[in-house]
């Protein structure tokens, strides 16, 4: 469904410069994600950190003609003569009232879906059990925001018969907002959890909050066997019908009776409307029984009938929520998206693929199975998605399913193939030709894809150290809520990105817009250039030999001594550089590196004004105990020598330089100390060093039973018979060991890791390539899952049995341990 110009001038009541009343199919909030300029309207959104203002320019030059700005651009009318500006007091109001008049079009059942935890999997299971009796529209991932939610209306269209919108709050008076725009026919509360319980005074405000998205709702569906939550709907809603679940209440719209397991399902009985029902479903956690039973209920309230539900509960699929980057055989990488399977998730999944910057040069494949879970007729949803894949240049395409050969020829690719299995895939030529490529895989279980993934993935080792890009993102937020808006940020990752690999973390960084990126040695800053990484890149430790380095990828050194200084002068004249940028050090306490504040200043200024082969862009200094409020006299101390230094030196020149002091723990406990930029290190990473407190976990460390056996009491395990049992104990072996980068001083029961959820200590010294764990009161096999470290067992943890700091153990991960990167 498209708009003209006009009719959104309309809308929106807007102000607007420009004639040409172009139609808009498109909302763009992100420049990074633009596809087809021509039909684009660009919503330039300011947010604490960035302002969408600052990509007019860019996205004209690329085509983009229609836009929505709360300022017009200086000579708009000299330099963006043929495109349309609609100016509004606020951009974000703008597109919630867009959103908002789309929305209302439609007279069709629309499910808005609140909740602490479960939104995304009611979401997707509900679109699975409702597939393919109607035609559904849902948010895409995790879009729940005051921007998301938006986005997500505007995909509802003539062909949607129920609309799925996700819904999520952080803090006071956001729900409102989203409610103006969802306009539930049903709304969903699925539970009532701890998340953002700081930003409410009680968990009575919160529960409140979230049940704004009831206002007008004519359905309500929640717990009946939460009091708070079942007591705060019908005092304040008590006109809409209340459509509730409990195991508890027998009279409930949806009773749960008797719940059974077995190893690999859950059955759960239910009444509704006075008859007696079972749904199988193929999990066995409670979470899993709360998820189904919230979206069973909404797919009865919809008209699905309770045989056709206990059908399609049997395959529910699992909601990873998350897109992974992975190794792959023969130099490709891949990345596995099969979180779902609709044509917009399509569209996220290649524009992902599309902005990673290695990938330049590279053949983009895409192996994509027929999409059972879409809302549109065959014929239209395959014609879609050809257009999809030529505006996203795709180079080669795999497709699998009978649709897809039905329907084959929509697709005119450079290169493309069509097979009606995985089998048929695998067993040709195309499958065995794959080399040097990034793949796409977004295909249906029910498919086989989960098999192609492990076929495709470079098999190297059974340890693992998983990497969550989204908690990079998270901290980073965390730490960045403490900024002023005009605080700049550099972040730290020197050591291979703390152990979890530089070049993925310098891109979801990169992606998210930091200041500096900062390495220690200039191969590091190197190879992420090497890697499309073109952030500011800072070298901390650059050595004498790696100037020429230095230059040809543009890093800019630390410089700390005289020595270095006149090094780098030479060498930058030398090649007819000018004005190269560096950051000066200066030491005020930490007696590491760095000029002398008291005694350096005059010479070092005396010695960069008289040459122009350098330019000084920062200069900074290093907190000694800024984790300690023990320090913070000494520290007071420091930072009154570094800002007296530093604003000596800044007012020698007629440029800016940027003064920077803070840390990842200054951030926090010195916010006053801002200056013009911080550095954040390990609190990136998900460690509070103020406390050791987990913040969100970025690497996750895991690695496989390889064997189990019996010992007798009185019998030794491993080299140097360390450890003697002390009774009849089982004992399992895991290819994990130092030279992974698992320390031997947690050998001998010095420390411990997780299997299946519980404790069972090292045993025996630590081996170069295996580790034997105790697991004689644990139910486990070979093959289960070790946790070394992660979400569920701390580093810092691990760090207080060796008596070191996590640092240590996060770098100390061996090269050859493979990283699986995920996205949520």
């Amino acid at each position: 469904m498209k708009y003209s110009i006009s009719d959104i001038h309309h809308i929106l009541q807007a102000r607007c410069v420009g004639t040409a009343d172009r139609q808009v199919g498109f909302l763009l909030t992100d420049s990074r994600s633009l596809s087809i300029p021509e039909e684009t309207l660009f919503f330039a959104l300011k947010t604490q950190r960035n302002d969408g203002h600052r990509y007019i320019g860019e996205l004209y030059q690329r085509g983009v003609r229609s836009f929505v700005v709360s300022i017009l651009p200086a000579d708009a009318d000299r330099r963006y003569g043929d495109a349309t500006f609609l100016v509004v007091p606020s951009v974000l109001t703008a597109l919630q009232q867009l959103a908002r008049h789309h929305r209302r079009q439609f007279q069709i059942p629309v499910v808005g879906i609140a909740g602490s935890n479960g939104k995304t999997v009611v979401k997707e299971w509900l679109a699975q059990l409702l597939t393919p009796t109607f035609r559904v529209s849902r948010s895409p991932r995790s879009y729940n925001s005051q921007i998301g939610v938006p986005l997500s209306a505007w995909l509802i269209g003539p062909q949607t018969d129920v609309a799925l919108l996700e819904t999520g709050i952080s803090k006071p008076d956001e729900m409102e907002a989203l409610n103006w725009i969802v306009q539930p026919t049903v709304a969903v509360l699925t539970n009532l959890g701890a998340a953002h319980q700081e930003n409410f005074p009680s968990m009575e405000a919160k529960c409140l909050e979230k049940m704004k998205l009831f206002a007008g709702a004519e359905t309500l569906v929640y717990c009946a066997d939460d009091p708070l939550v079942s007591r705060l709907a019908r005092e304040n809603f008590p006109q809409a019908r209340h459509l509730c679940w409990s195991s508890a209440d027998p009279m409930a719209s949806f009773f749960v009776g008797k719940t059974d397991r077995n190893d690999h399902s859950t059955t759960i009985a239910y009444t509704w409307e006075g008859q007696q029902h079972t749904l199988t479903i193929p999990f066995i956690d409670e979470t899993s029984d709360d998820n189904a039973i919230v979206a069973a209920l909404v797919a009865l309230h919809l008209g699905i009938d309770a045989d056709t539900l206990a059908q399609r509960s049997q395959r529910l699929q699992p909601v990873a929520m998350r897109l992974e980057v992975k190794e792959g055989q023969n130099l490709c990488t891949l990345i596995n998206d099969s979180y779902n399977s609709d044509i917009h998730s399509l569209d996220l999944a290649l524009d992902f693929m599309n902005r990673r910057p290695d990938h330049q040069g590279r053949r983009r494949t895409l192996i994509l199975s027929d999409m059972l879970e879409a809302a549109e007729p065959p014929a239209e949803l395959y014609r879609q998605v050809a257009e999809l894949l030529e505006r996203r240049n795709i180079d080669k395409f795999i497709a699998i399913g009978d649709d897809l050969c039905t329907w084959q020829h929509y697709f005119h690719l450079p290169e493309q193939h069509f097979f009606a299995t995985v089998d048929e895939f695998r067993q040709s030529p195309v499958f065995s030709s794959l080399r040097t490529e990034v793949i796409l895989l977004k295909g249906a279980r029910r498919f086989g894809f989960d098999q192609l993934t492990d076929l495709l993935v470079k098999k190297v080792h059974e340890t693992v150290l998983e990497v969550n890009l989204k908690a990079v993102v998270d901290n980073l937020n965390y730490y960045r809520s403490f900024l002023r808006p005009d605080t700049k940020l550099t972040c730290m990752i020197k050591a291979d990105g703390y152990g979890a690999g530089a070049v993925e973390i310098a891109k979801t960084l990169q992606d998210h817009r930091v200041d500096y990126l900062a390495v220690a040695v200039a191969d590091e800053g190197a190879s992420l250039r090497r890697n499309g990484i073109t952030a500011n890149i800072m070298v901390m430790n650059p050595e004498l030999s790696a100037f020429k380095t230095l230059f040809d990828y543009h890093l800019e050194p630390e410089v700390y001594s005289f020595r270095l200084l006149e090094a780098l002068i030479q060498a930058a004249e030398k090649e007819g550089i000018t004005n190269y940028p560096i950051h000066i050090k200066l030491d005020t306490g930490m007696h590491r590196l760095g000029f002398n504040p008291d005694t350096d200043m005059p010479e070092l200024i005396g010695r960069l004004k008289r040459q122009s082969a350098l330019m000084p862009r920062s200069v900074f200094s290093h907190f000694v105990g800024a984790d300690s409020d023990d320090f913070d006299d000494f520290s007071a101390r420091q930072f009154d020598c570094f800002d007296r230094a530093s604003r000596q030196l800044a007012s020698q020149f007629d440029h800016s330089i940027l003064r920077h002091m803070d840390n990842s723990a200054g951030i926090e406990h010195f916010p006053e100390r801002q200056m013009d930029m911080c550095r954040l290190g390990l609190g990136l990473y998900g460690i509070d060093p103020r406390n050791n407190r987990m913040l969100a976990t970025v690497s996750t460390l895991y690695t496989t039973i390889l064997q189990i056996r019996r010992v007798k009491a009185g019998e030794s395990v491993g080299y140097s018979r360390r450890t003697v049992m002390q009774r009849d104990s089982v004992i399992a072996a895991i290819p994990i060991g130092y030279a992974d980068g698992l320390r031997r001083a947690l050998g001998n029961r010095n420390g411990y890791c997780l299997v299946n959820g519980q404790r069972a200590d090292y045993v025996g010294n630590i081996c170069m390539d295996v580790a034997m764990i105790d697991v004689t009161d644990i139910d486990c096999c070979e093959g289960d899952r070790v946790e070394i470290f992660g979400k569920n067992l701390p580093v810092t943890t691990l760090s207080d049995c060796c008596q070191t700091i996590p640092y240590e153990l996060l770098t100390a991960v061996s090269p050859r341990v493979k990283r699986i990167y995920y996205q949520e």
